[in-house]
């Protein structure tokens, strides 16, 4: 039996993660559990499962947890140093799919202890490439990614060279406002936002989606993952999410993944590999979809995509401080504080006021995250008034 962890465990990757092993059960045993502030869903699903110990990121509901998790035998536990704690044990495949920067200590803690690690966190890759990478480096841990987009890189570069790649497209599906003028995305609301025309995913990552910073996210994190140079890195828009990425190389053979847009089939590449396994996902059926379309991504109504390009090209701290600014953000954006297109603004203000040198450790990564932070909210809050 492989031991398995799931740091996320109650948001949509977690959960299609849980589906398939329990497909499998004599196959997996279940060490860790976590969610951020979800007690019933986690208790529920440790209880479900069996596993050792389920960690809640929310240290005041350390209570609440304990009396929901009395008498199964799971071990209670909660805050960050609980977190970290779990992903030391050293379970041979974990899943990091805790959303945003939270999950940078948990993801590096679970590097440093070796085995797999399957990367569903953007947005730890995006703050601390250099320093995550090297420390999968270093340890010879197995870092898989569970992003449609580079799980889709990763099985087209199969049998490959980097050296031998001439370009990665990453495609998009330009979310639900591809075809809106930047005018009538004034009035989008939070609601509008989250409703991704293809993919079933969080709110968080279904603005990100919305505004294309998701896409210029994933650019950074292919950028760490495959070394190719940010020049032979691009996007296209592919509205139909049927091609989650394409390798062409310098023969000018161009190799596409393809497949139903069901985050359960990158999940289980990642969970079986390097073999494969049988998914409950609808199989692809082209003759039904009948057309593919494409078109290049418009970097005037969609700014993310500029801006995660200019961080990434600027390194050091700068993808840290994108990140940070955008989940303030969005966070405002989801509660109704500021509109929808005064994202990308908020994030491009904070870039221009804020450097910091390059990071040496996780620590300076997180300095400058909380600082960025801090000037995004007053950025906003100036904007507010």
């Amino acid at each position: 039996m492989r031991s398995i962890s799931i740091f996320g465990a109650t948001g949509s990757v977690g959960m299609s993660t849980l589906d398939l092993i329990r497909r499998d059960p004599d196959a997996y045993r279940v060490v860790a559990l976590t969610a951020n502030s979800d007690v019933d869903g986690l208790a529920r699903l440790a209880r479900d499962m069996r596993a050792q110990v389920a960690v809640i990121g929310d240290s005041a509901k350390y209570g609440a947890l304990k009396a929901a998790l009395a008498g199964s035998g799971v071990e209670a536990a909660a805050g960050e140093v609980a977190l970290v704690d779990a992903a030391r044990t050293g379970a041979d495949w974990t899943m990091a799919a805790i959303v945003g920067c939270a999950g940078l200590r948990p993801t590096m803690a679970a590097l440093e202890a070796g085995g797999t690690v399957a990367l569903a966190n953007k947005e730890s890759l995006v703050s601390a490439g250099a320093l995550m990478m090297a420390m999968a480096n270093r340890t010879q841990s197995t870092l898989l990614p569970v992003d449609s987009e580079h799980n889709a890189i990763f099985q087209c570069l199969a049998g490959g060279s980097l050296d031998d790649v001439a370009r990665i497209t990453l495609t998009a599906s330009g979310g639900p406002f591809r075809t809106r003028s930047r005018a009538e995305m004034q009035d989008i609301t939070p609601a509008q936002a989250v409703a991704h025309p293809n993919w079933s995913m969080g709110a968080k990552i279904s603005v990100d989606s919305a505004t294309m910073m998701n896409k210029g996210l994933e650019l950074i994190e292919a950028a760490h993952l495959f070394p190719v140079g940010l020049d032979r890195i691009e996007i296209l828009v592919h509205p139909q999410s049927v091609i989650h990425s394409m390798v062409e190389y310098r023969d000018r053979s161009t190799l596409a993944q393809l497949g139903s847009p069901d985050m359960r089939i990158p999940i289980a590449h990642a969970l079986a590999w390097p073999q494969r396994m049988a998914t409950p996902c609808q199989p692809l059926d082209l003759a039904r979809i009948g057309r593919l379309d494409f078109e290049a991504p418009d970097p005037i109504r969609f700014p993310a995509l500029r801006l995660a390009r200019a961080a990434a090209e600027a390194g050091g701290v700068a993808p840290a401080i994108l990140n940070a600014a955008n989940e303030v953000a969005v966070a405002a954006f989801l509660s109704g504080r500021i509109g929808f297109i005064d994202i990308a603004m908020i994030v491009e203000d904070v870039l221009n006021r804020y450097s910091a040198p390059t990071p040496a450790a996780i620590d300076d990564v997180l300095a400058a995250d909380a600082q960025a932070r801090i000037l995004a909210g007053n950025v906003m809050e100036r904007m507010i008034a």
